[in-house]
């Protein structure tokens, strides 16, 4: 039964007959045909968010030059596009309670690509910032209906895993987002680099609904009243350690954006004086993203959240140190091994959300992910005012702040948690 069925009347998804029955108190268990479905469904979801999502973070110095527009301006296009979604979030997740899950996303992944076609076919800046304005709203019903999914459907022990395939997915889709988009820039052109990630993701849109099996233990709730949504926001937001994880987020993601937005300005110039193609190649970080986050989510399952989310809190720190190094090597390496400790972080606080929450899950993750991307849009826009007034060292130092915050509140939850047990 789900955690949430004594404050709803408990209406149950019919599914096909093609999937085995599944267990409404265990949920699909891992290594099962129906978990491998799932884990590749899920993983196209997060790569269509990012590589949409994150596709114009390596064109900010190409915008900031062709309309003769400062860096942190030329950031709207990214920072529009998170600060919608944060908004946009809250909303899908509680349509979703009412909707159900898997056309839920769909229908945002499909709108989110066909944005990104428009903003590509944009002529003037402004137009380009309402379009991925849009684009933003639409991918709301994406990351926060996700995880909610995962959450229901998924045995316990199995979660861990299954939210870091997501997030190795979302690892895999900024990568090929930024990657290919720096290469076309270069060798085509950007409004073609936008263009086709457009159309890649409407595919990946299309095989997602295809293979994601329907809900199994989600409960339909009727009630769409503001004060019943409000009521469960204000539940989790009053809980005593999840807003904390929900701060979490926000920074740890605050810092990772920071550092990869203003990267870009800072390899191009003198005395790297990179190209965009050059530049790019260095989103192949996130590759190693993509193992860090499967890696860490199966480690919390077996050795505690707690302690793996504050070794991801050191080693972003550490590599973002080596980046305040002067040459090209160790400053590509401090990226690399910050991008490690992004993810691990990331994967383990997504995840314990779901285990914190009493109930209403697609609320938590909804409050989660609203953190999550102001953090984006926020503080990536603010770490702009850094970069342009105390350069490389400015921006470091906004991230160590960020980072140490996110450490403490790690700590005190873990602590919580151990006094409960």
């Amino acid at each position: 039964m789900n955690a949430d069925s004594s404050v709803a009347t408990p209406t149950r998804i019919q599914t096909s007959s093609t999937h085995s029955p599944i267990s409404a108190v265990s949920g699909v268990r891992p290594g099962s045909a129906d978990f491998r479905r799932i884990s590749i469904a899920l993983f196209l979801a997060g790569f269509s968010t990012f590589s949409l999502l994150y596709c114009v973070q390596p064109l900010l110095p190409v915008f900031a030059s062709e309309f003769h527009i400062g860096a942190a301006q030329s950031s709207l296009a990214l920072s529009l596009s998170t600060g919608f979604l944060a908004v946009s979030i809250l909303c899908a997740g509680a349509l979703s309670e009412r909707f159900g899950r898997r056309g839920l996303i769909f229908a945002s992944m499909t709108l989110a690509a066909l944005f990104n076609v428009c903003a590509a076919l944009e002529v003037d800046w402004h137009s380009i910032l309402i379009a991925r304005a849009l684009e933003g709203l639409a991918l709301g019903g994406v990351p926060a209906v996700a995880m909610a999914y995962l959450a229901e459907e998924i045995e316990p022990r199995g979660l861990g895993f299954a939210m870091g395939l997501y997030v190795g997915g979302t690892a895999f889709g900024g990568m090929i987002g930024r990657v290919g988009m720096s290469y076309m820039s270069d060798h085509l052109s950007w409004r073609t680099a936008m263009l086709t990630i457009g159309i890649v993701d409407i595919i990946a849109a299309i095989a997602f609904f295809v293979l994601l099996p329907g809900s199994r233990n989600f409960v339909r709730r009727t009630d769409l009243s503001p004060a019943h949504h409000v009521a469960l926001w204000r539940k989790h937001l009053t809980a005593s350690t999840l807003p904390a994880v929900f701060a979490t987020g926000c920074l740890v993601m605050g810092v990772f954006v920071t550092v990869y937005n203003y990267a870009g300005f800072r390899l191009m110039a003198p005395p790297f004086s990179l190209s965009a193609t050059q530049t790019g190649l260095i989103f192949c970080s996130y590759l190693f993203g993509i193992v860090a986050a499967s890696g860490a989510g199966a480690l919390a399952d077996r050795c505690g959240r707690g302690p793996v989310l504050i070794a991801g809190v050191v080693v972003a720190a550490l590599g973002l140190a080596l980046t305040l190094t002067h040459a090209l090597v160790p400053v590509v390496l401090g990226i690399v091994v910050l991008t490690v400790g992004f993810f691990i972080t990331h994967s383990v606080a997504s995840g314990w959300v779901g285990q914190l929450a009493d109930g209403a899950k697609g609320h938590a993750t909804s409050l989660y992910l609203l953190a999550y991307y102001l953090g984006s849009s926020v503080l990536g826009s603010w770490g702009g005012w850094f970069w342009q007034n105390g350069a490389w060292p400015s921006v470091a130092g906004f991230g160590f702040a960020m980072l140490a915050v996110c450490g403490t509140l790690t700590l005190y939850v873990a602590r919580v948690q151990a006094r409960a047990h």
